[in-house]
């Protein structure tokens, strides 16, 4: 069902982004011709209502809106009861009463601000562990952290964020922890922020950040009005594709690209598996896609995780992007391949 469900959510919004275009289109060459014409059309007496109402394109168009308008109805009646199981979706209440925390921090080339990210995991309440996934860094980033007291594993070769991150709920799962916290080593998160997610815990199963809050964030930071609103929009793209008639959906979605969550140790188990292509450790996403946010968290929707998403502080990045995203056109880029594969999957 969620592929089939998956595909037809992708036909309805590549047809609606083609009917979209091509009203404007139509419009726009009609208002030229009408404009170039002009003197001509007052004299055979059409305006340019008359020369759009007796267009045979249009009436096309009409049909092709009607049809998309079926398929539409089609998919909201078929998402009434979408993902509404009691016993999968609805209020439950586990608390967590001796949390054990394991703090991943996959880094690369970070000297600048290691130091100071791993001080601050270290001094919040009930860390038990702070790993480090190292991705071959270049400079004195992993020996930093081992003189911190954080548990460092070195990979020989560059595999990528996506790979760290994963390799990093991995060696989660080998310690005696019981909440998994993944984050970032550039200095735009903060530890005390964990304190704020812990408590929904006791009601869901993964807790993400969202930048989004002005009032949260740091003037300067990276996070310009592409990427909010682009961060925004596809949001709602993943809300609208886990869409229920009979509620909102399963999940509230305002930042896609928010590696910052926390997670309970039982439901990483159940989707760690998921993340990877079987018998190996290569992760089903790209390392250099910037998609292993999304991938968690459309995996986890997709598992029947429940997801609470929480307003984070977010502060200046210290150091330059490792992706390249904080260019115009490399964060277009990364757009649009969020979008397909949010489409897509």
């Amino acid at each position: 069902m969620v592929i089939k469900m998956g595909k037809f959510y992708a036909s309805l919004f590549l047809t609606f982004v083609i009917l979209v275009v091509i009203h404007i289109g139509f419009a726009v060459i009609n208002l030229y011709y009408w404009a170039t014409n002009s003197v001509e059309v007052l004299v055979h007496g059409k305006t340019f209502i008359d020369t759009i109402y007796y267009s045979i394109y249009l009436k096309w168009i009409l049909l092709s809106d009607a049809i998309w308008l079926v398929m539409l109805t089609l998919f909201l009646i078929r998402r009434k009861s979408f993902k509404t199981d009691p016993t999968l979706h609805y209020l439950d209440y586990k608390p967590i009463h001796d949390p054990k925390i394991c703090v991943v921090i996959p880094t690369y080339n970070e000297e600048l601000v290691v130091e100071r990210v791993i001080k601050d995991y270290l001094n919040q309440k009930n860390i038990s562990q702070v790993l480090v996934i190292d991705n071959h860094s270049t400079d004195k980033t992993p020996d930093i952290a081992e003189k911190l007291g954080a548990k460092v594993i070195r990979k020989p070769t560059n595999k990528g964020l996506a790979h760290s991150c994963v390799m990093g709920m991995r060696e989660f799962l080998k310690s005696d922890a019981n909440i998994l916290v993944l984050t970032e080593c550039d200095g735009t998160f903060s530890g005390y922020d964990i304190q704020k997610m812990l408590p929904y815990l006791d009601n869901c199963d993964m807790v993400i950040g969202t930048r989004q809050v002005q009032v949260l964030t740091e003037k300067g930071n990276q996070n310009s009005m592409l990427y909010v609103w682009g961060n925004y929009f596809l949001a709602k793209l993943i809300q609208i594709k886990y869409f229920s008639l009979r509620h909102l959906g399963i999940v509230e979605l305002t930042d896609v690209g928010c590696l910052y969550r926390c997670m309970r140790r039982e439901a990483l188990e159940k989707i760690i598996d998921i993340l990877t292509y079987p018998g190996t450790d290569e992760v089903i996403v790209s390392s250099s896609s910037g998609l292993i946010a999304i991938l968690v968290t459309m995996t986890g929707i997709e598992s029947n995780l429940k997801i609470v998403e929480v307003p984070v502080t977010f502060k200046k990045r210290i150091g330059v992007s490792k992706t390249g995203a904080d260019k115009r056109s490399k964060a277009i880029m990364y757009g649009l391949r969020f979008m397909w594969y949010i489409i897509s999957k």
